[in-house]
């Protein structure tokens, strides 16, 4: 695990990833900005809380109320992103730890898409049902984390994954590696949450889940589509 990630952040050294990161890292200021926008709109304009004084709390407050839920939200939304440069990141990586793969099988728009859509879906959901934990301030972190992670490390496992196996294959692996996937994905969403190290955080994840992925399917064998 550590070494996954540790190549993870050597690989940003790569020319071919630091042009990629360039893109990703304009993309997700912009998405940031976007995002405080629209949560900062919707803040004003609906109702978040039946519970009158949260509600008040959240008029009172604004502008930062919509910059924290803007950070709740936003490692859904980059990671959303990192589809868009999956290849050319996961391309970098293999030419400079995998010369003997040959050419990946890819991931089809279609299904690139809708992989992202799925999971920004779902990180946008529970990250909403999770605000009531903030009353609760010892027990956020944990819930936040866990359920973050958990989402966050299925979504890149399976855009990783299905450039090179099929969808059973690529379950088969999760299912074997769900304890270490669990793990990487706290790590993932944690890196997401540090100012700064986020903008960075979706090349270093993407290439340490490549480098996790091939050492499953050493252990784990899988079939080729």
């Amino acid at each position: 695990m550590l070494r996954a990630f540790s190549k993870g952040i050597s690989q940003l050294n790569d020319r071919a990833t630091r042009k990629v990161l360039g893109l990703l890292m304009g993309s997700a200021l912009a998405a940031f900005a976007a995002l405080l926008w629209i949560v900062g709109y919707l803040l004003t304009a609906t109702v978040l809380f039946t519970t009158g004084w949260l509600e008040t709390v959240v008029d009172l407050l604004g502008g930062l109320a919509a910059l924290m839920l803007t950070w709740f939200l936003l490692p859904g939304v980059i990671s959303a992103l990192v589809g868009l440069f999956l290849e050319k990141i996961a391309e970098a990586v293999e030419a400079r730890h995998y010369p003997s793969l040959p050419p990946a099988d890819g991931l089809a728009v279609t299904t690139m898409v809708a992989t992202m859509l799925r999971y920004l879906g779902a990180l946008v959901f529970f990250n909403l049902l999770l605000l009531p934990f903030l009353l609760f301030p010892p027990v956020f972190p944990f819930v936040f984390y866990g359920v973050n992670g958990y989402l966050l490390s299925r979504e890149y496992f399976e855009l990783v994954a299905l450039r090179r196996v099929g969808a059973a294959d690529m379950r088969r692996l999760r299912k074997a590696n769900r304890g270490r996937l669990f793990v990487a994905g706290v790590v993932i969403t944690l890196l997401l949450t540090v100012p700064v190290v986020n903008l960075l955080a979706p090349v270093v994840a993407t290439a340490a889940m490549i480098h996790l992925f091939e050492d499953w399917r050493k252990e784990t064998p899988a079939k080729k589509k």
